[in-house]
């Protein structure tokens, strides 16, 4: 097996979380569908943070830029830009990582797997 770019998924959280979790999950769904290796922070560390309490939302940001620090590319997914994700933007610019632009019509147009089938 031939190791895939580590790319850092950025898309918006807060909001409509629900939505914007399935957004994640489709954005990560489409990376992986192009050979790399998705990682979506704001899909882990809400699970142990609460995002509402200041230090723990700032805590989730600077944990989520050093694993950015460790991948290949930052991938923006989605048409909005949320204070999170231009955190991650800058950080990328400053240290060199590659950025690409995901819009949210290519992530809608691109044919979700069918996830009403269970793996037996």
């Amino acid at each position: 097996m031939t190791e895939s770019r580590l790319v850092y998924i950025a898309s918006p959280y807060a909001g409509d979380i629900q939505s914007n979790v399935e957004f994640a999950k489709d954005a990560c769904r489409f990376a992986v569908s192009q050979g790399v290796t998705p990682l979506a922070v704001h899909l882990l560390y809400p699970q142990i943070l609460d995002d509402r309490i200041p230090d723990e939302r700032t805590a989730g940001i600077q944990m989520g830029l050093r694993v950015l620090k460790a991948c290949d590319e930052l991938w923006v997914c989605g048409d909005f830009i949320s204070h999170g994700m231009q955190a991650e933007l800058d950080a990328a610019k400053e240290w060199g990582i590659p950025i690409k632009q995901i819009r949210a019509e290519e992530l809608l147009d691109w044919e979700v797997p069918d996830r009403s089938m269970e793996m037996v």
